[in-house]
């Protein structure tokens, strides 16, 4: 397999179901991801745990920077995701930082498609925050009282 952008983007997807895994999510690489087909929408990646599901497009950059991403692609995604009774996210593997996940109503739109902007990655959400966000996980927001009740 050539060093290439699917090269790289093929590592990037193995190494997020790896991730997913490790932290008890039933994962799987999408067989048709990047292939052409037109009937079907499928994601990169499909994780589920404890129910809860959630839908990545994979990308992967050497540093910090937009991201962009086809139109057609972010619908796929949405569709899946809408069908599933899940949430969609970018998954950007940023080697310097690692995995950031953006989801997809954070995408500003292009003429082509949609663009993550560089500000957008770095309020993305870690792999804890993401399990926070599906429901999985709870912060320690919730020990703490209420400013009202703290003042009586």
């Amino acid at each position: 397999m050539p060093g290439g952008g699917r090269a790289r983007g093929y590592r990037a997807e193995r190494e997020l179901v790896i991730q997913l895994w490790r932290r008890g999510f039933a994962v799987v690489r999408a067989p048709a991801s990047g292939s052409r087909i037109r009937r079907a929408a499928y994601p990169d990646v499909v994780a589920i745990k404890s129910g809860r599901v959630a839908v990545f497009e994979v990308k992967s950059r050497s540093k910090e920077e937009t991201v962009y991403i086809e139109r057609e692609q972010v619908t796929k995604l949405a569709e899946f995701a809408k069908r599933a009774g899940g949430k969609a996210f970018i998954a950007v593997r940023i080697s310097e930082r690692g995995w950031v996940f953006v989801p997809i109503e954070n995408l500003e739109p292009t003429e082509t498609g949609y663009k993550v902007k560089k500000e957008a990655l770095a309020e993305g959400l870690s792999l804890e925050q993401l399990e926070v966000s599906l429901g999985l996980r709870e912060t320690l927001l919730k020990y703490t009282k209420p400013p009202q009740e703290a003042e009586r």
